[in-house]
């Protein structure tokens, strides 16, 4: 054995049984995260039964529209939206920063060489006054996490970590509500428009008729007058929908990750208002707690930051490092770790806080009031998903009924609309029943039209209140973690 391996396996054996000793010794100090139990109403406002309630069924819920180019639009949305794309690229960031953390909790080792030229100023006359040195070498550090500190900072990043995850989940929520409400409104916009434009060719229709019965001598200037600005004031509404109508498919477009006028001709071709399958089930109150990523988000990061007091707690307590280094340098490269000078030093390092003025306490209580200040982000979070579905249960409900009248409204005015106009015909009514009456069917069609939208809208609303979106949304493939009681497991999104 050369003299370079005698050292090295000297160093070896002292080093490892202290590394194992402080492994065994350590301990991790600060709380201990634990998943809140939150009070939550054992069922809705509208629900007065005390029987279990069957769980929604959220997954890619906007199939239940039965639209296959809203099928189309929220899948590539999900695939070239931007927000999602910035999500997406956080959650590479943590991941990242779990595995730097991790690293932390081993020894790290880095290894050096060098070659130089020198030449001895005390010989400058001698021939041997220039030589070449080769040396080669490795230095090891290892703090001892003696008090949990980088234990508690690999908790804390595992929870930011599942809190990212959460918060991609959460925007492709937004994301496929926002994609099936323009959705629906452009088609909304498309119905009416052509609803407008009928109505204004029926009321052109009238004028027509309203002008040859004024040839006739039954009718006068006034009334042909009368009709034409009627019919030129229903037309004088398509630009504003017609406007409307683009800014959805622009806004669609957008959240697809395109131009806003990529849609334009892909959505021209004008198709019925998606119409939901109702009613749906919404579970029980507690299901927000499971379903809604915004809400577990908010549980990660307070967990997370659970775990950042034990870090501050951590710095309160000293701190042992252990270093140690072996080296070898010679003369001749082809003499390193055989003929050469063979060199190591080991030993710890303590480091006692003993005086900071309070720094250390104050950046525990820092660490305590951001958990708490979490942990009240996270009751908000729950008592507004509670509202939201509370909220969108009811407008759909109400919507519902109010459909149902706007539609025996809307068919009463138009057999009103088509009587006067042949009692008109036949000279029995006057025009202005007539125009009365077109405009009151107009105006009841549109507003059950708006109707259906909101239907489907509240639809939309509801689902994603509830918290629906896909169920392969993350990568399964998880790093390991290291938890600060039990070690190595595999991560989880759960407690």
């Amino acid at each position: 054995m050369t003299g370079f391996e005698r050292g090295l396996a000297t160093a070896k054996g002292l080093l490892l049984p202290v590394f194992a000793a402080a492994l065994l010794s350590g301990c991790v100090v600060g709380p201990d995260y634990r998943t809140p139990l939150l009070a939550v109403p054992a069922t809705w406002s509208d629900r007065k039964v005390t029987k279990p309630t069957k769980p929604a069924q959220l997954s890619k819920w906007w199939l239940t529209l039965r639209d296959p180019e809203l099928n189309a639009l929220v899948e590539e949305a999900g695939a070239g939206n931007l927000d999602v794309a910035t999500a997406k690229a956080k959650i590479r960031e943590a991941r990242a920063s779990y595995r730097q953390s991790a690293g932390a909790l081993l020894p790290s080792l880095d290894g050096s060489a060098s070659a130089t030229r020198n030449k001895s100023a005390a010989t400058t006359s001698s021939s041997n006054s220039v030589y070449s040195e080769y040396q080669a070498g490795f230095d090891a550090s290892w703090e001892l996490d003696l008090f949990g500190a980088n234990h508690r900072a690999v908790e804390a990043a595992r929870y930011g970590l599942d809190a990212s995850e959460e918060e991609l989940r959460s925007t492709l929520l937004t994301l496929v509500g926002d994609v099936a409400s323009n959705y629906v409104q452009a088609r909304g916009y498309q119905t009416r428009i052509a609803l407008a434009r009928r109505s204004a060719a029926s009321q052109r229709q009238t004028a027509e008729l309203t002008r040859t019965m004024a040839l006739a001598g039954t009718a006068t200037a006034a009334d042909v007058a009368k009709a034409m600005g009627q019919a030129s004031s229903t037309e004088a509404g398509v630009p504003t929908l017609e406007a409307s109508y683009a800014e959805a498919v622009h806004r669609l477009s957008v959240l697809t990750g395109r131009p806003p006028a990529a849609l334009a001709g892909r959505l021209k071709r004008p198709t019925s208002i998606p119409t939901p399958r109702l009613p749906i089930p919404t579970g029980i109150p507690a299901d927000i707690l499971l379903t809604r990523p915004d809400v577990r988000m908010a549980e990660r990061q307070y967990a997370q930051y659970t775990a950042k007091i034990g870090q501050a707690e951590a710095a309160l307590y000293p701190g042992v490092s252990l270093t140690g280094n072996i080296s070898t340098s010679a003369l001749k490269l082809g003499d390193l770790g055989r003929n050469s000078t063979i060199g190591w030093s080991f030993g710890p390092t303590l480091s006692v806080p003993l005086f900071n003025a309070g720094q250390l306490q104050a950046a525990v209580d820092i660490a305590r009031a951001q958990r708490d200040q979490y942990f009240v982000a996270y009751k908000a979070a729950v008592l507004t998903a509670l509202e939201d579905v509370e909220n969108t249960t009811i407008a759909l409900s109400q919507e519902r009924i109010r459909n149902g009248k706007l539609a025996s409204s809307a068919k009463s005015y138009g057999d009103a609309a088509r009587l006067e106009r042949t009692l008109y015909k036949a000279g029995e009514t006057s025009l202005l029943d007539v125009l009365d009456a077109q405009r009151s069917a107009y105006s009841a069609d549109d507003a059950l039209l708006q109707s259906r939208v909101s239907i489907a809208t509240d639809y939309i609303a509801l689902n994603k209140a509830l918290g629906g979106g896909w169920d392969d949304t993350i990568d399964n493939s998880k790093p390991e973690i290291i938890d600060a009681k039990t070690g190595p497991r595999l991560a989880s999104n759960t407690q």
